[in-house]
């Protein structure tokens, strides 16, 4: 019964003006859904970087809510990029790179987590709040390698021939780094979603007010900022901003 539940919710939500939210812990999510739908129609996304997949929720979620174009998902654990693989395989405008995006290229040692969503490559910082530390612990350490956007950018251009692409950042704490890492090559992306800590869980990572101010200062303005999860009331621990480019807003 879930499955089908979930099959005529993804069908009920093709129709447009529709957004359905199934199951119901997905609340949460209703406000992302309908204004990245309406982004990328206003916008005319026509690839979106899913940097730091995971297990592929983002990827599943905006293709419910409509976009057909080209995404290419970054996830450097080599389990996650299997998963990915192979929940990809019917989707031939799905991408998997098995690479960690930085602000440098080269190998670093990952950190994966004892819940995979909290993996980075920074430690758990010594402060974080209590809620996240049974989740937020080192359980492994593994190598990988990692690439910068400045050279993924032009690759992925030339094969796909894409114009506006969109950048999502979901990396634990390293999103910072990923937009430095681009250079100049940011500048092409119409728009781009990353978290931002409220309260840092991570060792040496930079506040909200200092991402908002790197990413503004690249020439992107604010157009929502919308949960990335259910919360924990009453502490706002972090929240996802969604931007535009203001070079290539529509007139």
């Amino acid at each position: 019964m879930p499955r089908f539940n979930r099959r005529v919710a993804k069908f009920l939500e093709r129709i447009p003006g529709n957004v359905v939210i199934w199951p119901k812990s997905r609340l949460h999510m209703v406000h992302e859904r309908i204004h990245l739908r309406r982004f990328f129609s206003y916008f005319g996304v026509d690839c979106v970087f899913d940097v730091g997949a995971n297990r592929g929720q983002y990827a599943t979620m905006i293709r419910d809510i409509g976009f057909r174009g080209p995404i290419i998902s970054y996830e450097p654990t080599p389990s996650m990029a299997e998963t990915l693989r192979a929940l990809s395989a019917s989707d031939a405008a799905w991408y998997i790179e098995e690479l960690a995006l930085d602000q440098e290229a080269g190998f670093a040692n990952f950190h994966l987590m004892n819940d995979s969503e909290f993996s980075s490559l920074h430690a758990p910082a010594t402060d974080q709040p209590d809620i996240f530390r049974p989740k937020n612990v080192v359980r492994q350490n593994v190598r990988v390698t990692r690439a910068t956007l400045a050279d993924e950018l032009p690759k992925w251009r030339s094969k796909l021939g894409f114009e506006r692409p969109f950048l999502k950042m979901d990396t634990q704490g390293n999103d910072y780094a990923v937009a430095v890492g681009a250079g100049e090559a940011i500048q092409a992306f119409v728009g781009l979603q990353s978290e931002l800590a409220i309260r840092k869980i991570y060792d040496g990572t930079p506040g909200f007010s200092e991402t908002l101010g790197l990413y503004t200062s690249q020439g992107f303005e604010l157009s929502a900022l919308v949960p990335n999860n259910a919360g924990h009331f009453p502490l706002l621990v972090e929240i996802d901003c969604v931007m535009f480019n203001s070079t290539m807003a529509p007139a």
